[in-house]
């Protein structure tokens, strides 16, 4: 679900940022190029996935592909004012956007919850904080655009939350035990040993108790 939802914010924005809506070449070729690896990632899954799950993003995948499709058709063939195209695919880029950012908050619930933050990798954490603030700068700059502004404000902070609670938490993650390498050598490089019977008499050494009695002739 995240790659699907993250595939069609991507071509949702790369038509954003197009000529016939609102054009801007750094919104087309970031998200055009972050819609091709969705993609692929999706494919990728379909290659190694089966059964149920194979299935269930299929039809995702299909019905997410079809609604895409129909809606640049409704809104290039029926909307001739380009702000209103603007609008219209702004706002739906800002709600996506924003569901996009707002999905690690179940995971932050959990560092919060267990005080460990082994499910929130921190460079994951941390290139959401610089993405979310440089969109937020160039949503600013050098006009304000609301629909990039909303949601990656709410990336940037969320991000810095999220490096928050990395800061207060990292020491208290508890560390998964190392398995002792020594033994591991001690069981390789040692050569087996095998002790004689205890109750074995041929393998005793000969001494004042095990000397044999000599044989009557």
């Amino acid at each position: 679900m995240p790659y699907l939802t993250a595939a069609l914010n991507t071509c949702l924005w790369t038509l954003y940022g197009l000529p016939f809506v609102s054009f801007q070449v750094l919104v087309v070729t970031v998200n055009a190029a972050g819609a091709g690896l969705e993609i692929s990632y999706i494919i990728i899954y379909l290659m190694y996935s089966e059964g149920k799950a194979r299935m269930r993003v299929v039809k995702f995948f299909a019905v997410m592909v079809c609604g895409f499709i129909l809606m640049t058709g409704l809104v290039l063939g029926l909307v001739d004012s380009v702000d209103t195209r603007k609008t219209i695919l702004g706002v739906m880029g800002a709600f996506l956007g924003s569901l996009m950012y707002a999905a690690p908050l179940t995971v932050m619930r959990m560092v919060i919850q267990t005080k460990s933050v082994e499910f929130m990798p921190f460079l994951l954490s941390l290139f959401v904080f610089l993405n979310s603030t440089t969109w937020t700068i160039y949503a600013g700059v050098p006009e304000t655009d609301l629909y990039i502004l909303i949601p990656n404000g709410l990336g940037l902070l969320l991000g810095t939350t999220q490096l928050v609670l990395y800061a207060m938490y990292r020491g208290s993650t508890p560390r998964k035990p190392s398995l002792p390498t020594f033994s591991y050598k001690l069981a390789v490089e040692t050569p087996p040993k095998f002790a004689p019977a205890p109750d074995s008499k041929a393998n005793r050494p000969l001494g004042p108790g095990n000397q044999k009695a000599p044989e009557n002739v």
